[in-house]
């Protein structure tokens, strides 16, 4: 299982999780993005339609349509109804039910630097588990661990 750590200090999520979400989708991947604050989900659901003009990235919010047929499914619900391997926490919070899928992207801010912290050194502790950490340098992103 695979953890990927991605401190944003320079570009907002905003920036970061369309390419992450297109590259997942491109390679045939499927994605569940979770986040519990309802705004920010909503806030995401426009931004995979608005992003690049030129691309088309096919998503949905949990609830508001056949939620299996999604690429990427946008929800608070830790459970994969779009069957995804892969899950992306948006809003900063750790969750251990991310430890189900495949692979993890954990997206966090200044506001959750420590509690970022606190779940590198819980999952290092683990068995099976690849952390990587990556921080944002001059040239992009650089893994930092």
């Amino acid at each position: 299982m695979k953890v990927d750590f991605y401190h944003l200090t320079r570009s907002p999520l905003d920036r970061v999780l369309p390419r992450i979400a297109a590259r997942l989708h491109d390679a045939g991947e499927r994605l569940l993005l979770l986040s519990d604050d309802a705004d920010q989900r909503r806030a995401i659901d426009t931004l995979l339609w608005t992003y690049a003009p030129d691309s088309f990235l096919p998503h949905a919010e949990a609830g508001t349509g056949n939620d299996g047929a999604q690429a990427v499914l946008i929800a608070a619900d830790p459970t994969p109804a779009n069957g995804a391997r892969n899950v992306a926490i948006v809003d900063g919070r750790w969750r251990d039910a991310a430890l189900g899928f495949d692979r993890a992207f954990h997206f966090f801010g200044e506001d959750h630097i420590a509690a970022a912290r606190t779940a590198w050194k819980a999952l290092g502790e683990r068995d099976g588990i690849e952390r990587r950490y990556w921080r944002q340098g001059d040239g992009g992103w650089e893994q930092a661990a």
